[in-house]
């Protein structure tokens, strides 16, 4: 049986990363550690490119945190240029 599950169920392997501890945000309500990380994504963006490793980070953490709506609106925004903080 071992043998047939194998073959039918293969082994798959995935690497699951959420956001890391940050200290500047130790209570439970991530939704300020939600907007810097992306605040921090862009603004890593504009200065060092999109492969800088730590972009990646940010990126990583601000999907992992963000609501996807959330996400929707600040992207609106900031390409209309409303967004509520500096970028550059």
């Amino acid at each position: 049986m071992d043998e047939r599950r194998a073959l039918v169920w293969p082994t798959l392997t995935f690497v699951l990363q959420t956001a890391s501890f940050d200290a500047r945000f130790p209570n439970t309500n991530q939704s300020r550690h939600c907007f810097q990380a992306y605040v921090d994504y862009f603004k890593c963006v504009n200065h060092k490119g999109e492969d800088f490793p730590a972009c990646k980070t940010f990126y990583r953490t601000y999907h992992s945190l963000c609501p996807n709506e959330w996400i929707a609106k600040w992207d609106e925004q900031r390409e209309a240029n409303k967004f509520p903080a500096k970028l550059e």
